[in-house]
């Protein structure tokens, strides 16, 4: 269930010392604990068990000693006391370990910005050089480049009579530089009860994603912004640090809720590049309306349709495309994510688990060169 293989420990092929080993397999393991450490030590346990992950020289109750010695656990401070919690440094690798997963051949970039196609007045030096235009900066001038201009056009002995070299504003090269572009993402994640129906986890690979992208962000992007909304019978925003903790709930799926949560933050960021990227299983099966919720898990509802469509309109007016990643293979919820889609004039993948996250790394860096502007 966990995705690992065990086998005899073969130290002559494995250089890792054995708290490298066991912190790989406990990261996955309280990824899918959602962040519930004591339910993950449990698991360590069992698995220690059955498969000898130990030496006696190295033991469990060693490992989890270094893990609050290095900060990846802290005790609790709260009035219950006693109960043991991820720290920092252990939220921290479970985002790096997912994006060494999904995104394992990004490096991390020099200034996180974007490409756009425009040039001029930017903030990153290109190798291109231009003559000199009215409003160009000085630290933009290659005065080299202008002194030796200087020199052809008015020969080697040129001075301005007062000891100093000619230099003329036709001798003036700069350098061209490329705008850059920041661009704010609403990362939409579906937490209803069918992200766990059938028994198939769908909220961990989501979970793992979301983490992913908003270390990819921090890294090599870090004047981008990244929101997180989550989505069940309401919607609401969770920050980057409670991403390991998310789980699902007995809810139905306000996408209309999603949408408004999402549109609501791109409208206060300050930049013409805005995105929402939307991870669901499921129709929209609910809406809240002034006298309670409207809910309908029959089929899909033209009402609750109806709205989303109106949604993704409006975001096309604003110019906020939503890309949409179903990960279900129903014919029907596939039409309407389509239609949905036709509407934004957005992206839509029907994608399964297993390429989840190489499919929205992909789009994001494809919005990024292609959508900046």
């Amino acid at each position: 269930m966990l995705g690992f293989q065990f086998h005899a420990t073969r130290p002559d092929q494995d250089r890792r010392t054995p708290f490298q080993r066991l912190l790989e397999l406990f990261t996955e393991v309280v990824t899918h604990t959602s962040g519930d450490v004591e339910e993950a030590m449990e698991w360590m346990r069992a698995l220690d068990d059955q498969h000898g992950l130990t030496e006696p020289d190295y033991t469990l109750d060693d490992f989890f000693e270094e893990l609050k010695a290095k900060g990846y656990l802290r005790e609790s401070t709260g009035e219950e006391g006693g109960n043991v919690q991820l720290g920092s440094r252990g939220e921290q690798h479970m985002r790096r370990r997912a994006l060494d997963q999904i995104f394992g051949n990004l490096r991390k970039g020099n200034q996180g910005k974007h490409r756009t196609r425009e040039r001029g007045q930017g903030d990153e030096p290109s190798e291109d050089r231009r003559p000199y235009r009215f409003g160009d900066k000085l630290d933009q001038v290659d005065f080299g480049a202008s002194l030796r201009n200087a020199q052809i056009h008015h020969g080697p002995g040129a001075s301005s009579g007062r000891g100093g070299f000619m230099l003329t504003e036709d001798d003036l090269v700069v350098e061209d530089r490329e705008h850059r572009s920041t661009t704010a993402t609403v990362l939409m994640i579906d937490i209803s009860h069918s992200m766990i129906l059938y028994g198939e986890d769908r909220i961990t690979p989501a979970k793992k994603v979301a983490m992913a992208l908003a270390e990819l962000v921090m890294v090599k992007y870090p004047k981008d912004t990244l929101d997180i909304v989550v989505f069940g019978d309401d919607a609401w925003e969770v920050s980057i640090g409670d991403l390991p903790y998310l789980q699902v709930g007995p809810f139905h799926t306000n996408t209309v809720a999603g949408l408004e949560r999402s549109m609501d933050i791109l409208r206060r960021r300050k930049t013409p590049n805005r995105q929402i990227f939307m991870i669901t299983d499921g129709k929209p099966s609910c809406l809240k309306e002034a006298d309670g919720y409207y809910k309908n898990s029959f089929g899909l509802d033209p009402y609750i349709t109806g709205k989303c469509h109106n949604l993704a309109r409006q975001c096309r007016k604003l110019g906020i495309p939503i890309t949409t990643f179903m990960i279900a293979t129903d014919p029907a919820l596939q039409r309407f994510v389509s239609d949905f889609t036709e509407a934004n004039g957005g992206r839509a993948f029907f994608t399964g688990l297993k390429g989840l996250g190489d499919t929205i790394f992909s789009d994001f860096e494809r919005n990024r060169r292609g959508k900046a502007r």
